[in-house]
């Protein structure tokens, strides 16, 4: 979910005023992304090849791209990649356009079980980008004996004092919560999640709760030993262990027996895109066997592309990375919300937090 371009062509502020008439006469495209998730090889391969310029912005968390998009950024960004369970609400808010199919001919090496997603049936709107995993990353020096388990977070006995953050995405964490609780991760129960939300109440308020930190600075704050466990992506995970193994030497990552989050991000073009045809190009040339691979590779997730495979570094293709069969079938996908499901859900977060 989620790594980092050294290139910025322009800051947000002058981003956003990028867009209409002058957008339209460039040959641009504007790429909003999470941190730390694009090699920049790709992006000079992708210009050199269409004679165009990227513009690269960022986010740390779907909250806060959902809110720029709909403060505007549906007609200032050609392609956003959020994760599945932000699509159909994407799609119902009229954020999103169609792909146009016949323009992405390496839609055809996507892996069959990424063909028809629940989030977004025939993948009528969105195209893989990359899969992965949130998981439990804690300090195995401090933890020598640590469950797989969400009780590293929730049972105060198995952390009675070492500083531990949540995530701040409130479908995750209260994911988690149900799950510890039994009722599953990917639990839509509303008296589960009152249940949950009561014990994410209480978990906040012990001494030694540090706050709710999303998933590339929860791994920062393990390598300062700021906290001592949190959530975060395995991908991230690895990539920083690769960068920095003597910071990282002690940190591991979990899937909690419980369950937790597998997440796809996916390609998606905004419904006022200043160039979507340019933008087609780059979810095809994404989509593209090699390029794929070199996504992953660089960034360490794993790969929705079939094709792509045989390229991946052996890293890649086992844990944390590739789950083993038996974590796989702890693995699910966070529900997607819409109506008054979701403002149920809004308001107990809300209370989560403010409590």
């Amino acid at each position: 979910m989620k790594t980092m371009t050294t290139r910025i062509a322009a800051a947000l502020g002058g981003l956003l005023l990028a867009g209409g008439t002058q957008a339209q006469e460039d040959n641009k495209l504007y790429l909003f992304n999470w941190t730390q998730y694009m090699d920049p090889a790709i992006i000079e391969a992708f210009e050199e090849k269409y004679d165009a310029e990227v513009v690269q912005s960022y986010y740390n968390s779907l909250p806060e791209m959902y809110a720029k998009l709909n403060a505007g950024g549906v007609s200032q960004y050609d392609i956003i990649v959020p994760s599945n369970y932000y699509v159909p609400r994407l799609i119902e808010t009229g954020m999103v356009q169609k792909l146009d199919k016949s323009k992405i001919p390496n839609l055809d090496n996507v892996m069959e079980q990424f063909e028809n997603p629940s989030y977004d049936p025939q993948s009528t709107y969105s195209a893989p980008y990359q899969w992965g995993v949130t998981g439990l990353v804690y300090n195995a020096e401090t933890f020598p004996d640590a469950p797989k388990s969400w009780s590293l977070m929730f049972d105060s006995e198995v952390n009675s004092g070492h500083p531990f953050a949540l995530m701040g995405d409130g479908q995750v964490t209260m994911g988690g919560a149900c799950a510890y609780l039994g009722h599953g991760y990917d639990c839509t129960d509303t008296e589960a999640w009152k249940e949950a939300a009561r014990l994410l109440i209480d978990t906040k308020n012990r001494d030694n709760f540090s706050g709710f930190v999303d998933g590339t600075p929860s791994l920062q704050q393990l390598a300062r030993g700021v906290t001592h466990a949190a959530l975060s992506y395995n991908g991230d995970y690895l990539f920083y262990r690769q960068e920095n193994p003597e910071s990282f030497k002690n940190i591991k990552f979990m899937i909690p027996d419980e369950g937790t989050e597998m997440w796809v991000d996916t390609m998606l073009i905004p419904s006022k895109a200043p160039h979507p045809d340019l933008a087609h190009k780059f979810i095809n040339f994404i989509l593209d066997a090699k390029i794929g691979a070199q996504l992953s590779n660089y960034n360490y997730y794993a790969s929705p592309n079939a094709e792509a495979q045989p390229y991946l570094d052996d890293i890649l293709t086992q844990p944390p990375i590739q789950p083993s069969e038996e974590d796989m079938q702890r693995l699910h996908f966070t529900p997607s919300l819409e109506g008054e499901q979701l403002q149920v859900f809004q308001q107990l977060w809300s209370e989560v937090q403010s409590r």
